[in-house]
C-alpha cells in the first residue's frame, strides 16, 4: 500500500494546478515518501481538466476524476476517499492556501501518534475580516453541539488513516463535519495541528457568507441524522409524548373548571369559547402525529437495516 493519497477537489484552478503539483512533489519525492495525487475536477468551467489530464499524462503519480457538472467539495472528496489507496489520506485545496510542507507532520501524528483524523488549524489567516469574524462564530457553535475541541472544522488540511475515509460517506455541504461524522462512526481520536495559511495567489475565493448560513442547517441536519437515524421514535416519540400530554392536561383543567364550576352555580364560560382549548387541540393532534411519524421511521428503518450499516475494526480467525 502507498503510504499517501494526496486528495484535492477543483474548481475554477487551471493556474494554481501545475505549480501546486510540482510543490507536492517536491515535498514529498525530497522526504522519500511513496504517495499518489488524486485530482477530482468538480465540473470546472475553465480550463482545470485539461490541465489535469496534462499532468497524468505527464506522470502516473498523478490520478485525474472530473465530473460532468459541479455536485459540490463533499461529492468531490468522498469520490476521492473511495478512490484513495493511501495508507494515510490528506486532504488539502487546490488553491495553494493549504501547504504541501504540512503534509509530513499530519502523516507523523496519524502512524506514530495513532491518530484517527488530523484537522489542520490555520491559526493566523490571510483572508478578510468578512471571512475570519464568521468562520470564529461558526466553529465556536459547532465546537459547542459536537463536544469535539477543534478550532478550525472547516480547514481543507486534513490527514486520516484510510480505514476512516473508506467508513464514512459525505455528501450535500457535509464536508465541514467530517470530524463530527467520524466520530459518530467510532473514530474518536482526533487531533490538531496548527498549520501555515498561505496568502492566495491565483483566481478569486469560491464561497461566499451564504456557506456559513448553509454550514449551521447542515449541522442541525448531520447532528439530527447520526444521533436518530437508527432509533428516530426516540426524537419523534419524546415530542409527540410532551405535545400529547400537554393537551391532555390543558383539556383536563378546563373541564375540571367546567364541571366545578356548575357545581356551584358559578356562570362559567363555554369550553369551546376558550382560546385555550384550541391550543390543547392542536397540541392532541399533533402529539398523535408526531407518534405516527415516529412509527413510520422505525418501520423504515428496520426494513432498510443493513450489515454494512455497522462498522468492524477487526476481524480474527475468520475466512471469507
Amino acid at each position: 500500500m502507498l503510504q499517501i493519497s494526496v486528495v484535492i477537489p477543483v474548481f475554477n484552478e487551471e493556474e494554481s494546478l501545475p505549480e501546486l503539483v510540482s510543490w507536492i512533489h517536491h515535498v514529498l519525492k525530497k522526504q522519500g515518501f511513496t504517495y499518489e495525487i488524486l485530482l477530482v475536477d468538480d465540473g470546472s468551467t475553465d480550463g482545470s481538466w485539461e490541465v489535469i489530464r496534462r499532468l497524468a499524462g505527464r506522470d502516473s503519480v498523478v490520478k485525474g476524476i472530473g465530473f460532468n457538472r459541479n455536485y459540490g467539495k463533499s461529492a468531490a472528496l468522498d469520490i476521492g476517499f473511495s478512490k484513495a489507496k493511501g495508507d494515510v489520506v490528506v486532504t488539502m485545496d487546490a488553491d495553494m492556501q493549504d501547504s504541501p510542507d504540512e503534509i509530513a507532520g499530519l502523516y507523523r501524528m496519524i502512524k506514530e501518534e495513532g491518530y484517527h483524523l488530523v484537522s489542520g488549524w490555520k491559526k493566523e489567516r490571510h483572508d478578510p475580516i468578512t471571512k475570519t469574524i464568521p468562520s470564529k462564530f461558526f466553529n465556536a457553535v459547532t465546537r459547542l453541539i459536537s463536544g469535539i475541541k477543534l478550532h478550525d472544522f472547516n480547514c481543507g488540511l486534513k490527514a486520516y488513516q484510510n480505514k476512516v475515509v473508506k467508513n464514512i460517506h459525505i455528501y450535500g455541504e457535509m464536508h465541514r463535519y467530517i470530524p463530527l461524522i467520524a466520530n459518530w462512526q467510532g473514530y474518536g481520536k482526533i487531533g490538531e495541528k496548527v498549520v501555515s495559511h498561505q496568502p492566495r495567489k491565483y483566481g478569486t475565493t469560491k464561497f461566499g457568507i451564504e456557506r456559513f448560513i448553509n454550514g449551521f442547517l447542515d449541522l442541525i441536519s448531520v447532528s439530527f441524522v447520526n444521533r436518530y437515524r437508527k432509533n428516530p421514535m426516540h426524537f419523534f416519540g419524546t415530542l409527540g409524548t410532551i405535545s400529547f400530554l400537554s393537551g391532555f392536561i390543558i383539556t383536563f383543567k378546563l373541564v375540571y373548571e367546567k364541571i366545578q364550576g356548575l357545581r356551584h352555580g358559578l356562570s362559567v364560560r363555554e369550553i369551546t369559547d376558550q382560546p385555550l382549548f384550541f391550543l390543547a387541540l392542536v397540541a392532541l393532534i399533533v402529539g398523535v402525529q408526531l407518534f405516527l411519524t415516529g412509527f413510520l421511521a422505525e418501520m423504515m428503518t428496520s426494513n432498510n437495516s443493513r450489515r454494512s450499516d455497522y462498522t468492524i475494526s477487526e476481524e480474527i480467525n475468520l475466512e471469507d
